[in-house]
């Protein structure tokens, strides 16, 4: 079981869950700027879960592109998210029966003519292009909804990790997140021994030991909040941190 799924018992609240901002922006004739920010925040957080599908449907790598940046854009601009009903699923549910629906229509509507147009473009990296690519790519006895789930959990990861460097860097703790990080992303197996890093940085072995506990802590806590967004009620939290982590090992 990745390290990055691990889950915790412990309560949290996100203050805006993705599906506030979808509401918020919706409950108004014309979404304000702030909404509109919100919602292209989290086009850019869950790209590439999109993208993997769209590679999964055997469709080339640019057209993938293009309609990557096409869907998020529609999305957007024709305000499909106002017919979001949370209490009908999770939010993953809802992005990837909308992405379907725009997939059936794409050709007829002519959507993503042109890459990155719209109002809303999502900045797609090529190193992470590469990297989702090769994800695809390795996945061909995993159906593309399979594909899709595994990717929105290890984005759920990624954006539980960088929020979790964020933190460590506002306190001067950047150099030891570094350090540490491979503890959460490989495991105990596979890192720097405790001794080694302990010579790098001048602290103990102990004081290490210490600290990677409470990295791991504030980690699953993180990632509680990330997961407890995408849902409404929060009794479902646990059940989708299983749900994913099931995913990530099918």
């Amino acid at each position: 079981m990745p390290a990055a799924l691990q889950t915790s018992t412990r309560d949290s609240s996100f203050a805006s869950t993705r599906w506030t901002v979808v509401r918020q922006a919706a409950d108004s004739q014309t979404a304000s700027q702030h909404a509109l920010s919100a919602l292209s925040e989290l086009c850019q957080i869950y790209w590439r879960p999109v993208y993997v599908f769209l590679q999964r449907q055997s469709i080339p790598q640019h057209d993938a592109q293009d309609l990557t940046q096409g869907f998020f854009a529609n999305l957007i601009e024709s305000r499909a998210y106002t017919r979001a009903d949370p209490m009908k699923g999770r939010f993953r549910s809802f992005l990837l029966g909308t992405l379907k629906h725009f997939l059936a229509h794409a050709r007829d509507r002519d959507r993503a003519q042109k890459r990155g147009g719209g109002t809303v473009p999502v900045e797609l990296d090529e190193t992470a292009i590469s990297e989702a690519e090769a994800y695809a790519s390795g996945c061909t006895h995993w159906s593309a909804e399979g594909v899709f789930e595994r990717e929105w959990a290890a984005s759920l990861a990624r954006q539980t990790l960088d929020r979790l460097a964020q933190e460590y860097e506002l306190g001067g703790k950047a150099a030891l997140f570094e350090a540490l990080k491979s503890r959460l992303i490989a495991g105990e197996a596979a890192a720097i021994p405790y001794e080694e890093l302990a010579n790098r940085l001048g602290r103990t072995a102990a004081h290490l030991r210490v600290d990677v506990t409470r990295l791991r802590a504030r980690y699953r806590a993180i990632l509680r909040e990330e997961v407890s967004g995408t849902v409404v009620d929060p009794r479902d939290v646990d059940e989708e941190l299983r749900y994913l982590r099931q995913a990530m090992v099918a």
